[in-house]
């Protein structure tokens, strides 16, 4: 079964690369705001069911452009495919995408695929039997301060995504860790992880197809991976953080908190946070005009206005939009 999805990772593959020599004339649709699709989405997708159904007519199919159009319907062998993630930095030549396909079997995830068509590299894991990239073993990184680690993550990109919980999480891990990096494809993130590249991964809205494959080749490789609480159940929680077990213990410490299965207690503390944040950025110098609304909203004070002194109160334009944050 892993051979067969390497096959049909390759086929994708094939095409993804085809189209990556003129990237410019290839169609792109949008399916919502900052989501799109080509049809070399398209392509790699029906290459890799045409594959896998050839060598398994009576598998079922969870595809991101397809759904479960294709395949059985009531099979406990399901193929989770991503057929091109990293769609955005592919329709901008931006070299950093990939094909992701993993086998659920009973709802558990049995063989995975990560392929990286730019620099041939084949990500694989059986369950039971450990991760590899190409031929060799893989093991997640062996640190174990989190100030020591380069953790990877993906930004908020769609209307309604909840940015300025993202922010004040991305702070707090980036004021704790070596650094951060934003690829720009999940699965090849998860992989990096299982490779040790990097020694940690988070994102919210993240749907199976993103995770399925790089959460099989993270645990294979030695590493934990859950969503921001904890819960290894997460391939639907929308939500995920992996890392070896001691930095993803300290990721899950973080990012607890910001989690929507989060306690209310822990809840409350985060709006408290961008309360906290609102007012000292309305409070800042340079910003006294927004001061006014930002004190309607909280009943926090700050020693940088004066006694006696009162803040204008700001008059939005007429149509302008809110800011995002």
């Amino acid at each position: 079964m892993l051979n067969v999805a390497i096959k049909a990772a390759r086929a994708a593959g094939a095409i993804i690369n085809r189209a990556a020599l003129d990237v410019e004339s290839v169609r792109v649709s949008v399916k919502q705001t900052n989501d799109f699709v080509t049809e070399i989405d398209q392509a790699a997708e029906a290459a890799i069911i045409e594959t896998l159904l050839t060598a398994y007519p009576g598998h079922g199919i969870l595809a991101e452009e397809s759904g479960s159009e294709h395949g059985a319907k009531d099979s406990e062998f399901v193929w989770i495919i991503d057929p091109l993630d990293g769609t955005t930095n592919f329709i901008h030549g931006f070299p950093v995408y990939c094909v992701s396909i993993a086998l659920s079997v009973k709802g558990k995830i049995e063989q995975a695929v990560v392929y990286d068509p730019t620099r041939n590299d084949i990500f694989c894991a059986t369950k039971g039997r450990g991760a590899y990239q190409n031929d060799r073993r893989i093991r997640v990184a062996k640190r174990t301060r989190l100030q020591e680690c380069l953790i990877s993550t993906g930004f908020p990109y769609r209307p309604g995504d909840k940015l300025k919980t993202y922010l004040n999480m991305l702070g707090e891990v980036m004021s704790q860790t070596a650094g951060v990096r934003r690829p720009g494809a999940a699965a090849l993130d998860l992989a990096y992880v299982a490779a040790g590249y990097s020694d940690g991964f988070f994102e919210a809205n993240l749907k199976p197809w993103d995770v399925a494959a790089g959460s099989l080749l993270v645990t294979e490789a030695g590493g934990l991976i859950g969503n921001f609480t904890g819960e290894a159940d997460f391939m639907d929680h929308g939500e995920c953080v992996a890392g070896n077990p001691r930095i993803y213990g300290q990721l899950v410490t973080t990012l607890g908190k910001y989690s929507k299965f989060a306690g209310a207690g822990d809840k409350a503390s985060v709006r408290q946070a961008s309360q906290v944040a609102d007012a000292e950025d309305a409070l800042a110098p340079g910003n006294e005009e927004a001061a006014a609304p930002v004190a309607e909203k909280t009943t926090l004070t700050s020693k940088r206005v004066k006694a006696g002194t009162t803040q204008p109160a700001a008059t939005p334009a007429p149509g302008l939009p809110d800011a995002p944050f």
